[in-house]
C-alpha cells in the first residue's frame, strides 16, 4: 500500500506556513508557467527581486528542469526591467541559498536578483565570493 509523501518539500503542514506558498499576501511582479517574481522584502540593493518556483520545492536541487528554464527565463525578463528602469545599475549578483548551513532561512526555493552599482560597496572583487570571508 503507498504511503502519503510526507517529505520536508510536501508536508502539507510546512506549505500551509510556507510564505511563499500562500501568495495572497504577496506582489507578484512577474510570472510565466512554474515561477514568479516577487521584491525581496530585506532587500540588500533597490529593485532585489526573488524568483519563486509556484510548487513548494526546498532548493535548487529540489526544482524541476521546467522550473529551471522557467527561472532563467523570468532573470533575464527582469533583468532588462530593471536596467530600463535604473540605468545606474551596472550589474548582477544571482545567488541561491541551499541549506541552513549556506544560509537559507525560507525553506522554499527562492532565487536572488542582486542589482549592483558603481560604487555600492567599497571592493566588489569576487562579487559572490566575499560570503565566506578569509
Amino acid at each position: 500500500m503507498n504511503q502519503p509523501d510526507f517529505s520536508p518539500a510536501n508536508n502539507p503542514i510546512l506549505k500551509a506556513s510556507c510564505s511563499f506558498c500562500n501568495t495572497e499576501n504577496l506582489e507578484v511582479i512577474l510570472e510565466n508557467k512554474t515561477v514568479f517574481a516577487i521584491q525581496d522584502s530585506s532587500p540588500v540593493s533597490l529593485h532585489h527581486m526573488l524568483i519563486i518556483p509556484k510548487r513548494h520545492c526546498l532548493d535548487y536541487f529540489d526544482m524541476t528542469r521546467q522550473e529551471r528554464c522557467d527561472a532563467h527565463e523570468l532573470i533575464d525578463s527582469l533583468k532588462y526591467k530593471i536596467l530600463k528602469k535604473d540605468p545606474m545599475v551596472k550589474g548582477f549578483n544571482i545567488g541561491i541559498n541551499c541549506g541552513e548551513t549556506a544560509g537559507q532561512t525560507v525553506f522554499h526555493t527562492h532565487v536572488h536578483l542582486i542589482p549592483r552599482r558603481k560604487n555600492d560597496t567599497r571592493n566588489p572583487r569576487g562579487g559572490v565570493r566575499g560570503v565566506i570571508p578569509d
